[in-house]
């Protein structure tokens, strides 16, 4: 009877992802619910669900895992144990005694930031019509957990699995297509450009809305103002727009207004003939003539000379511009992309920037939200920082403790994403120092140094008026600063 029991289980468990195939699921929902149900055959503590981008695996579901695996990347060449499962026809069950690096190792959500040196692995290769589409892990403290398990089971589900992850990738490129269209609003990219360093990281509600928003206008052709503080990511944004856009074939390029003195300015953007001015001796292009067809991105616009902002409102106005030293009007194509931390309106009024420039700029104003405003990507993005250090420090796993992750989320990132990578960089390269070799690196609060003093000290306080009083908490060298500044 027990036995019978046991198939019946099993087979509602298959009928319940057969459903799940045709049901009308998101695709949060439908990864979701695959893990869930597959925790019904497999007694896992921790199962995750990775999409193939090339040769690196990505995760997209997880459960029992910490948040951060989520920020991580698994490139085949540096996890052996997720190579073999790629390059094997059937589901792969590890020996317990196997010396190969487990990638999740540290990474378990259970018992906080104990390394379990997990025991049981199973791994499923999702494949259909022979392409490998994924790969379906199972972990267990257990080293026994996955004994009993029937090898044309396995099969059956990792099946299925594959299915479910091919049902969506269709979903999401037929949804891609018609959005491309204007037929349809559905969820958009998580990532931008997979596989390099410019990726966009997060999953808060203020990161889905940016995601709308871009995907929104990027197929468009109107002009974009991207605004935030510095260190939030606008350009990772703008490279994002651009590759969503109908001009992604063409060239997008990229110009610095705060990087250029006024006098070379009116040449970088609009060109100049030779003997136009000294130093001239050949006729050369401006931004404008190269990004023809394509996209211009100006960045800092805030900081471009009044002197060149009525050219450059001729430029967006008529769609022309001229060479200096030349009278002859080129006509140009460019959608233009601009970014600026600065108020452009206050600007306007202390009569720093233009009026009608501002009005032609902000068409689509796209605000960027401050990493305070989204602290539940931390964890997403410190993942995503952590591995991308070790691999430039040529480490092995590297792990932040947590304690050290609860400081990260508390802290107020004034500096934002870029201050949170660098922090992290630095506490990278001090906690190996103290890691034995071929032992994880481990962040602990103590690696975060003081740049996260603020999160424990008193605020300091405004001794203009009068003299400061006793500076508990601070070092002789912070209380000297303190004092002399006052």
């Amino acid at each position: 009877m027990a036995a019978l029991i046991i198939t019946m289980d099993l087979l509602d468990t298959i009928v319940s992802m057969a459903i799940d195939l045709t049901g009308a699921l998101n695709a949060t929902d439908r990864y979701q619910r695959l893990l869930h149900t597959f925790g019904r055959v497999i007694p896992y503590n921790a199962s995750t669900l990775l999409r193939l981008e090339g040769e690196v695996l990505v995760p997209i579901a997880a459960a029992g895992l910490k948040a951060d695996a989520m920020g991580r990347r698994f490139a085949r060449s540096e996890h052996p144990r997720l190579d073999i499962i790629c390059n094997s026809a059937e589901p792969v069950l590890f020996p317990a005694d196997t010396s190969l690096p487990d990638p999740f190792d540290g990474l378990l959500s259970l018992d906080k930031d104990a390394f379990h040196h997990i025991h049981a692995c199973l791994g499923y290769p999702l494949r259909l019509e022979n392409q490998l589409v994924g790969v379906l892990t199972a972990e267990a403290k257990d080293p026994h957990s996955f004994d009993h398990l029937e090898p044309r089971l396995l099969k059956a589900v990792g099946a299925l699995a594959g299915a479910q992850m091919q049902t969506v990738n269709l979903i999401e490129a037929l949804e891609q297509s018609a959005r491309r269209h204007g037929q349809i609003a559905a969820d958009l990219m998580r990532d931008v450009q997979i596989g390099t360093d410019k990726q966009i990281i997060g999953s808060s509600p203020a990161m889905v809305r940016l995601r709308r928003e871009i995907e929104l206008v990027a197929r468009s052709d109107l002009t974009v103002l991207v605004l935030g503080e510095t260190g939030v990511g606008k350009e990772l944004v703008v490279r994002a727009i651009h590759a969503e856009s109908n001009r992604k074939e063409g060239p997008m390029l990229y110009l610095n207004c705060a990087a250029m003195p006024e006098t070379l300015a009116d040449s970088e953007l609009f060109g100049h003939t030779k003997r136009a001015f000294t130093g001239a001796i050949k006729d050369r292009a401006g931004k404008f003539e190269v990004a023809n067809n394509g996209t211009l991105f100006l960045d800092e616009i805030g900081e471009l000379p009044l002197s060149i902002q009525a050219k450059l409102l001729r430029a967006i106005q008529e769609g022309e511009i001229q060479r200096v030293g030349s009278e002859k009007s080129i006509k140009i194509n460019v959608r233009l992309l601009t970014v600026t931390n600065r108020d452009l309106e206050r600007e306007v009024e202390k009569g720093n920037f233009r009026g009608d420039l501002f009005h032609r700029l902000n068409v689509y104003p796209l605000c960027v939200p401050a990493l305070r405003e989204r602290s539940a990507d931390i964890p997403l993005l410190a993942g995503f920082f952590s591995q991308r250090m070790q691999r430039r420090l040529g480490l092995g796993l590297v792990r932040i403790n947590t304690e050290a992750m609860e400081i990260l989320k508390g802290y107020s990132w004034p500096g934002n994403v870029r201050e949170l990578e660098n922090i992290l960089s630095r506490s990278i390269l001090k906690a190996s120092a103290d890691s034995p070799p071929r032992e994880p690196v481990i962040v602990n609060p103590m690696h975060l140094g003081d740049d996260l003093a603020a999160t424990q000290k008193p605020a300091r306080l405004d001794y203009q008026t009068s003299p400061p009083p006793l500076l508990s908490g601070y070092t002789l060298r912070e209380a000297t600063k303190t004092f002399k500044d006052r």
